[in-house]
Formats: structure tokens, C-alpha cells, sequence
């Protein structure tokens, strides 16, 4: 997760150091000019100004500063529930961290109490699903890397779930990652038949299907659609695709997937002949693409991406595996920020 903390005061800077340390993913720190603070800060003059441009760029954003000031900076920037950030508030004496947008398929509530463990701070989490103790399905749907379609199913569900409703899981037989979803599920407490879209069309009730097959909407059917993953790689010269495997792997499992849930693989035009690289998407089954360092740089330029000195020098841009991810999923949702493994880079990448 890449986020973005705003901070007004001193004391907010010494708040928003603290999650740098602490936060795991990419932490940027946002200082109105003039006050003290770290060279590697990033400075702003106007903070609406700051707020609008960055909005979308990052996939949570926290501000050390008063609850009414956060809703008046974001109001304008508000699309929809499915897309938008999360946006975490935390009072200037760290004594509550409120999870205020997207708690769930944003990821603000687990966030909230994150910076909460941070910060010493009360977590704030007022989303009714949540402070009844019940797993949300849009929240595990987040978790799991699916995205809840249509959106107003997502109140119908949670909404029976309130009320003591039981709600029906399924997942289509035929969907490629079948057995992981149900196994995932499994540990959650959860018990999801494998059926047949038409089997699962003729059930009636609330019910959630797991599919890539949408069917005809209906009162009460929630769908929960794989979301393309998209993994940015950067490799040395000559690397065999084992071992490029092994890095992508063990990124994967860092995020809670199988390398089955790679979509596409992204990297460099400098990387266009790479026979390991080459070997592993056509082992995967799935597309590769690869970008010319204008590309690569815009999205470094925009997304305030870390850079690597010697891979700059060496192949005219420093960052390969995030910024190749951002440019296969724009403006997806970072799930892993560009991380090192022996010989190769990975990032990983969601689509929202």
C-alpha cells in the first residue's frame, strides 16, 4: 500500500516520522512550506491544491489534523466506494485514529488500526458490519483480490448480515483459482460450494457467487469478480526464469496469493529479449509487456517513486517493477511497492 501523510503543525510531523517507521509499503510525507522537517519530505504551499492532485495517486491517504478539515479537503475528490482511497484521520495529539473513507475495499479500517498500534491511538472504526463483528464480504473481498459487482448488492448483503440473514457462498466450478478461493474462505469460517453458474443462478436468497461469469442480476446476488494482478519485474542480465519464479512467488505469498493470480507480467523494453523473463510468462500462461523508459519515468514522476541510482545509470530509469506494474493497471492499487529479492524486483499491483 503506498501512502500519503498530510500534516499542518511540528507536532504533525513528529506524528507522521513515527508511521514512516512504522507503516508497512511506501510512506510520503506531506509538509506545508516553511516548517521544519526531514530533506526527504515532500512540500506543499496550498493544501487542497496538494490533496486534489494527489488523491488518486495514492492508495491511502492519512491526515494528522481535525476530522472536519479532512472532509472539507476530500469532498470534491469523491468518485465511488469501489475506487476511491482509504483516508485515515488522526488528531494532532495521536489520542484517535479514525477510519473515515473506504474501510473496507480501501482497506481504511485495517489501515486505522495500524496507525493506531503506531501512534498509541484509539482506533475509531464505525462501519456497522465491523463494530457488530461481522465479516463484511466487500472487506473480504479486498482481502482476496475481487471486486464486488453490482455495488448496491453490497448494502443488500450487509445489510441481511445485520439483520441475522444467512448468506449463501458459491463459487463458479469452473473459475481458474477455484480451489484457493474456497480454501481461503475455508479459513475464514466460511463454507462456499463449487456449482455451475446455471446451478447457481437457480438459487434463490442472499447470495454471494465467486465467479467470472456474471449472471442476470438479481435481488440479493452479490458477485465477487477476480481482479487482474499485475506483477512489474526487474531482473539482472541473464537471470533463469527459476529463479525469477522463486522472487515472484514469494511476492505473491507476501500478499496473501498463489503466482496463479498474476494476470500479466510488466518490466522494461530494455528486458524485451530476456529468456528467463520470456520463459516464465509463456510457463504462466499470461501476457508480458514491456515499456519505454518515457513511460516508466512518467509514472515514477507521478507516483513519487523511489529510484535506484544504479539502475538509473544503467538503463536510463530508476525504477523498473513499480513503474511497469502502474503503467500495465493504471492507477491500480499498489500491493506490494517495489521489493528485492536475490537477482530480481518485484512489484505487485491490483486493478481497482
Amino acid at each position: 500500500m503506498r501512502c500519503a501523510v498530510f500534516v499542518a503543525t511540528d507536532h504533525g510531523v513528529h506524528l507522521a516520522e513515527k508511521l514512516a517507521g512504522a507503516l508497512l509499503g511506501t510512506v510520503d510525507i506531506y509538509v506545508k512550506k516553511g516548517r521544519a522537517a526531514s530533506p526527504k519530505v515532500q512540500r506543499y504551499t496550498r493544501l487542497g491544491d496538494a490533496v486534489e492532485a494527489l488523491f488518486t495517486k495514492y492508495d491511502a491517504l492519512i491526515f494528522c489534523m481535525a476530522v472536519g478539515i479532512v472532509v472539507r479537503l476530500i469532498a470534491p475528490c469523491l468518485k465511488s466506494k469501489l475506487t476511491d482511497p482509504a483516508v485515515v484521520a488522526v488528531d494532532e495529539q495521536a489520542h484517535y485514529a479514525i477510519s473515515l473513507l473506504s474501510g473496507h475495499v480501501g482497506g481504511a479500517n485495517r489501515l486505522t488500526e495500524d496507525v493506531a498500534a503506531a501512534l498509541g491511538a484509539v482506533p475509531v472504526i464505525t462501519t456497522a458490519t465491523d463494530v457488530n463483528h461481522i465479516t463484511a464480504p466487500d472487506q473480504l473481498a479486498a482481502e482476496l483480490g475481487l471486486k464486488p459487482v453490482p455495488k448496491a448488492e453490497i448494502q443488500t448483503v450487509n445489510g441481511g448480515l445485520l439483520a441475522g440473514k444467512s448468506v449463501d457462498w458459491f463459487i463458479n466450478e469452473g473459475l481458474g483459482r477455484a480451489a484457493f478461493y474456497q480454501k481461503a474462505l475455508a479459513k475464514r469460517g466460511l463454507k462456499a460450494l463449487l456449482l455451475s453458474p446455471d446451478e447457481a443462478a437457480a438459487r434463490g436468497g442472499l447470495r454471494i457467487f465467486v465467479t467470472d461469469h456474471l449472471l442476470s442480476a438479481a435481488p440479493g446476488l452479490l458477485h465477487l469478480v477476480p481482479r487482474r494482478l499485475a506483477a512489474g519485474i526487474g531482473c539482472r542480465q541473464g537471470v533463469s526464469a527459476d529463479l525469477i519464479r522463486e522472487a515472484l512467488e514469494k511476492a505473491c505469498a507476501s500478499i496473501g496469493q498463489d503466482i496463479e493470480a498474476v494476470s500479466l507480467i510488466a518490466s522494461t523494453v530494455m528486458k524485451k529479449e530476456e529468456a528467463g523473463l520470456l520463459a516464465l510468462a509463456k510457463e504462466l500462461g499470461v501476457e508480458i509487456r514491456f515499456y519505454e523508459n518515457e513511460a516508466l519515468q512518467e509514472k515514477i514522476d507521478a507516483y513519487h517513486l523511489s529510484e535506484s541510482a544504479f539502475v538509473k545509470k544503467t538503463i536510463g530509469v530508476g525504477n523498473v517493477s513499480e513503474a511497469a506494474a502502474l503503467c500495465a493497471i493504471p492507477g491500480g492499487r499498489v500491493a506490494l511497492a517495489k521489493t528485492k529479492f536475490t537477482k530480481v524486483t518485484v512489484a505487485l499491483v491490483w486493478e481497482k
